[in-house]
């Protein structure tokens, strides 16, 4: 009987059987307790300074068993939604509101540290449990009832939350007319600007799973295999050994390396290229961020250009990464070799172009309406009929941002206009990007920490230069 193409090349399974990376993992123990008291303190101090009786920090479910952001973890290493109280007054307990969604995850990991009282709010409605009420209604009506308790109706508190937040907050500003409610994300933004020696271990860990799993996606690649077994394989080797989650990266596959997506079906030909661009793999709630690039046989010459130029572009910036360096002067160098190519003219993030760039007057760009051929896509029935993206350059018009929790904010851009300087503790990615629609494209980068004498490259165990298959 003739082999079908399915039966003609190895599972992934199969594939996968002799894999072995080029360095030994092994994986921090939790941030220490120490740690979650000097951030208790900091934040009570901050609360003192600004007369608040209390600071509130929400945070909500939104699929997929993720809370919607990464205050609530940071300050006691608790995954799921909640409503933490912390009082100013350091001799009144922490209380954790939390059990308020139909999420099914329990500690560990994650008993929450530093927390005094833990209040089950319950999952409810009418088909969810043939009781009346909501469940998010319920919450912010026991997060204000306990606050009135507390501090009475003419108290001031500080509130830390995001989009997820706004009916939490509306609802107990109802039920307390008389207090003053005064929005302070801000104090654990400005926390996570530098980081600790402990949390710079939580980033090398997940900057080595990072290099793990792509080691395991160049072990895969070859002409015959998809998209979907390349991410897979790249998603077992971290989630192997640690990875919180599967789905923090986009793999793309095309003869011109400019898509950035999910797999969807693509199978792998000489000449295509492919970008896998790693915006967030998680360890112990700390995330890594690289990029890189895989040939399959021969490309254009233009297309070995715009790499060798990102390539070149993270060198020459990582040189320049100490403390007391100024972020523009790392983010300028990167392109320079953009420059010597003739791609960009200058490094000024207000004049240089870049592929989510809107008009010059800042209405939308229109995509490009144009068939595209894409042969795996139509295979399932569905034609590409525009052209992404809608404008040539780089993904972004700088060279990187900091890195830290997941689903947590940015705290800094490496860009021409950031006039800061580098300090030891701060972590960021570079990655050079660049995308000529149907022509030519790359996305390389890598993650750093600043030391007190320069930098430690935290996913070094993987060349940043193009890999050839």
């Amino acid at each position: 009987m003739k082999a079908t193409a399915t039966q003609a090349r190895p599972t992934i399974e199969a594939l996968m059987g002799d894999f072995k990376p080029n360095f030994d993992f092994v994986a921090p123990p939790p941030l220490p307790l120490e740690e979650y008291e000097e951030r208790l303190r900091r934040v009570r101090r901050e609360a003192v300074v600004a007369g608040h009786d209390a600071i509130v920090i929400h945070t909500d479910m939104v699929g997929w068993f993720h809370a919607s952001n990464a205050y609530l973890r940071y300050m006691i290493d608790w995954m799921r939604e909640g409503a933490l109280i912390i009082p100013t007054d350091s001799d009144k307990p922490l209380v954790l509101l939390t059990f308020f969604t139909e999420s099914v995850i329990l500690p560990p990991g994650g008993e929450p540290v530093l927390v005094d009282e833990i209040w089950q709010v319950g999952a409810i409605g009418r088909e969810y449990a043939d009781r009346p009420g909501t469940s998010s209604s319920k919450a912010a009506d026991a997060c204000g009832d306990m606050l009135l308790k507390l501090f009475g109706p003419r108290a001031q508190i500080g509130r830390i939350g995001d989009g997820k937040s706004a009916k939490f907050w509306a609802q107990i500003v109802e039920m307390m007319p008389k207090t003053k409610f005064v929005d302070e994300n801000g104090i654990i933004d400005r926390m996570q600007r530098v980081r600790s020696a402990a949390e710079i271990d939580m980033f090398r860990a997940a900057g080595q799973l990072i290099d793990i799993a792509t080691q395991a996606a160049y072990h895969v690649t070859r002409p015959g295999v998809t998209d979907a077994e390349i991410y897979a394989a790249f998603t077992f080797a971290q989630m192997a050994r640690g990875g919180e989650t599967g789905d923090g990266y986009q793999i793309g596959i095309n003869e011109f390396g400019t898509h950035c997506g999910k797999p969807y079906g693509h199978v792998v030909r000489p000449g295509d290229l492919i970008n896998i661009y790693v915006s967030n793999v998680t360890f112990r709630g700390y995330t890594g961020q690289t990029a890189r690039m895989i040939s399959v046989g021969d490309i254009t010459k233009h297309q070995e250009k715009v790499i060798s130029a990102c390539v070149e572009g993270v060198k020459r910036a990582e040189k320049l990464i100490k403390p007391g360096a100024l972020f523009r002067d790392v983010n300028n160098a990167a392109f320079e070799p953009y420059i010597e190519a003739g791609l960009l003219k200058s490094p000024e993030a207000r004049t240089m172009p870049y592929i989510w760039e809107p008009m010059p007057d800042g209405s939308p760009r229109r995509v490009k309406q144009q068939y595209v051929k894409d042969i795996d896509w139509e295979a399932q029935g569905r034609k590409l009929m525009h052209v992404y993206p809608a404008q040539y350059g780089p993904h972004n018009p700088n060279l990187g941002h900091s890195i830290g929790m997941a689903g947590g904010p940015n705290s800094f851009n490496v860009s021409s206009h950031n006039y800061d300087r580098l300090e030891p503790g701060m972590v960021f990615v570079l990655h050079t990007q660049w995308v000529e629609p149907l022509v030519a494209g790359c996305n390389v980068g890598d993650l750093y920490a600043v030391t007190e004498t320069g930098f430690e490259n935290l996913t070094r165990h993987t060349p940043l230069d193009l890999h050839r298959v």
